[in-house]
């Protein structure tokens, strides 16, 4: 198999993955909603946000739609400098990154992109009315909100440790911290291990550029 059918079927995988598994939450789960996997350490956890990868945001419609955007044109840029990097022969490794993070950055643009379109709004349950909060895909009322005005989907949260910070630390003595915090979703880890394996394993071919 080539370079070029190697990285592109790895970005379809990683997207086929993520979509499914946002799209599984979405229609089952309602907004804060939490299903332990393994005990208390790995949790499956139904949150939205309106912004960047592990739930950080930028604020209001404007902030939204910059980033947005900018994901678009950053994504155009990776599909480029793939096939340009195909073309000068680059390491597999490295072009299978670029991979992982265009497919990782592809899947929250798609989030944002239509899922304000295609399904209702998820909310908080109402334990008097049964399947309350959880949204409806593809509603004869339409969505939620409009075109690359959607909400990214999160929902793995590994909250490993758990204690307080020391009474000397100023400012934050004890109050109780996680590890790890960050609610993310598969796009977010692809983003994720694709530049953690250019850093540590492409840091040769990176100093050629």
């Amino acid at each position: 198999m080539s370079t070029k059918s190697k990285v592109f079927l790895l970005i379809f995988i990683i997207l086929l993955i993520d979509q499914v598994s946002k799209i599984i939450v979405k229609t089952n789960m309602y907004m804060g909603e939490s299903i332990p996997v393994i005990g208390n350490w790995f949790i499956l956890h139904f949150i939205e946000n309106n912004g960047m990868a592990f739930g950080f945001e930028l604020a209001g419609n404007f902030g939204k739609m910059a980033l947005s955007l900018f994901r678009i044109a950053a994504i155009a840029g990776l599909i480029w400098g793939i096939f340009h990097l195909i073309k000068k022969g680059a390491p597999t490794g490295f072009i299978l990154a670029l991979g992982l993070i265009t497919a990782g950055a592809s899947g929250n643009i798609l989030d944002s992109a239509f899922y304000g379109l295609i399904f209702t709004d998820s909310s908080m349950t109402n334990p008097m009315i049964e399947g309350s909060g959880v949204a409806t895909m593809f509603p004869a009322e339409g969505g939620y909100a409009g075109f690359l005005q959607g909400r990214v989907v999160d929902m793995f949260y590994f909250p490993v440790l758990k204690g307080y910070y020391p009474d000397w630390i100023p400012w934050k003595g004890g109050d109780p911290f996680i590890f790890f915090r960050p609610v993310f979703n598969i796009a977010d880890s692809a983003i994720t291990i694709g530049v953690a394996w250019i850093l540590l394993f492409q840091r040769k071919y990176l100093k050629t550029l």
